[in-house]
């Protein structure tokens, strides 16, 4: 029998999946992306943060060196966005959900000036220029891509690095300082998971229900890239590890072993980064974020999202950084009316991420 929920009880099962509430809880990098099976993170300090939110105890330091033992790597699996995934399944997720974004490359490319030849030869100049296992800035990558006669200019550069990464040659390898740096897929990630079409589909359905659920077809099918019909291919082809749920009767999909944990309301205030998946996993957001707030949270509506204080999983503040060298201000901007003691738990999540910044914080609360 299909179970009914309502809003109330299907945000404290998404808190539970985004916000790996017990009885989840992953305790490290690599068991946190896995749960998702992606996490965008075109933003490296939000993508960070994203890690150390659902990671008590765990500062920057400590992610980092675990981006540095390979336990998670970023590249571009789907959508044209810069995702953390799981270092063994980049491959696969490259071929099933990468390639779509190639789609519109021609275009793409004849309005940056740029030939398919002079593609694939950035290809073939990156591959060489990383081969023996080496790493290289984004600088010195465009510098070997110029001292080929390839032109980086503009948007050029962007395009060719992101295109030799979705062709499944280079991949993003953590920064040095604060430069980007590259290296080849094959050598940073050897050991690569080669599932069949449908066992792909179906891995990434359940890791999608599993870390969003209740979720619809067409929220996997947005978040992912696929196809409508390939998401719903690849949700039948999990269907023994997922239950379906009607909230407010529409049907949703849940990972069944979540909702038969029955899941309470989480309580207290969270601060988490703008390019999170609490928010950037759907494209229906109602039931953690009032509309009348969006504007707030996307000001302009360009796909830059806000920083967000989060209270009972709805959206209820937006927080910037400035991050000195001997404190990090915090300005928080409420959405909704807060107490005193409100005002006291906001800055308590707050100082959770300062001190995973190593640094303390000043709070700042404008008129």
């Amino acid at each position: 029998m299909t179970a009914d929920l309502g809003a109330a009880d299907a945000l404290a099962l998404r808190m539970t999946s985004l916000l790996l509430r017990p009885p989840v809880g992953p305790g490290t990098v690599a068991e946190v992306v896995e749960w998702f099976g992606a996490m965008q993170a075109q933003d490296l300090a939000s993508g960070l943060w994203s890690l150390g939110a659902r990671l008590p105890g765990r500062t920057m330091a400590d992610v980092q060196a675990a981006l540095e033992r390979r336990e998670a790597l970023r590249t571009w699996p789907m959508r044209g966005t810069v995702h953390l995934v799981p270092p063994d399944d980049v491959r696969w997720m490259l071929e099933l959900t990468g390639v779509r974004s190639l789609a519109g490359v021609a275009n793409r490319r004849a309005q940056l000036g740029l030939s398919e030849a002079d593609a694939d030869r950035a290809v073939d100049v990156l591959g060489a220029a990383l081969a023996g296992g080496g790493r290289l800035t984004r600088g010195q990558c465009l510098a070997a891509l110029r001292a080929a006669g390839l032109g980086t200019d503009g948007q050029r550069g962007y395009h060719l690095l992101w295109y030799a990464s979705v062709r499944g040659v280079t991949c993003v390898a953590p920064t040095v300082g604060t430069e980007q740096t590259f290296a080849l897929l094959d050598e940073w990630a050897p050991e690569q998971r080669r599932p069949e079409r449908d066992e792909a589909l179906a891995l990434l359905a359940h890791r999608y229900v599993r870390g969003h659920g209740p979720v619809t077809d067409r929220e996997f099918a947005g978040w992912s890239g696929l196809t409508l019909t390939d998401a719903r291919r690849g949700l039948t082809a999990a269907a023994d590890q997922l239950s379906t749920v009607r909230v407010d009767g529409e049907p949703m999909y849940v990972d069944s072993t979540l909702v038969d944990a029955a899941p309470t309301p989480a309580a207290g205030m969270l601060a988490l980064p703008g390019f999170d998946e609490y928010l950037l996993g759907y494209r229906d957001r109602t039931l953690m974020l009032d509309p009348a707030h969006r504007a707030a949270v996307v000001p302009g509506n360009n796909g830059i999202f806000q920083a967000t204080v989060v209270r009972a999983g709805r959206v209820v503040g937006v927080w910037k950084r400035k991050v000195g060298r001997q404190a990090v201000t915090l300005t928080v901007r409420p959405l909704t009316p807060m107490t005193t003691g409100e005002r006291a738990d906001v800055e308590r999540a707050l100082t959770r991420y300062a001190d995973f910044l190593g640094l303390p914080p000043r709070f700042d609360w404008p008129a």
